[in-house]
Parts: C-alpha cells; sequence; structure tokens
C-alpha cells in the first residue's frame, strides 16, 4: 500500500498524513501537487521569501487541479 503525501492548497505546506495542514489548520488538501523544496533556514533562503514562506518544512511548487 502506498500512502500519498498531500499538499496544503492555502500555504503549500507537504504533509504526509491527516485531513488537516499541519502548519495552518487548512482542510483543503490535494495529492495534485509537482515537486517540493525543502526550506531549513527561512531567514536566510531566497526561495523562503519568494514563496512567502517563514517556517522551516518541505513545500509544494506546483499545486493543480
Amino acid at each position: 500500500m502506498t500512502i500519498k503525501a498531500k499538499a496544503c492548497r492555502t500555504c503549500k505546506s507537504v504533509i504526509e498524513e491527516g485531513n488537516k495542514c499541519t502548519e495552518c489548520g487548512s482542510d483543503a488538501l490535494t495529492t495534485f501537487w509537482q515537486g517540493f523544496v525543502v526550506i531549513v533556514n527561512p531567514e536566510k533562503s531566497e526561495i523562503a521569501k519568494k514563496m512567502k514562506v517563514g517556517k522551516k518544512g518541505r513545500y509544494a511548487l506546483r499545486l493543480s487541479r
């Protein structure tokens, strides 16, 4: 059995299990996403600034549907 990770439509955080986002609490999750980036140091990361991310974690690059 394969478990698909889900991405939050609100904050783009990638979660492994559950039906609510662990970062923002939204229940707007999707399995239709592509690519992800791992933010380790959001204060110094140019990518985190462009994505408007303020916390460490995994974030989807593209959401579809």
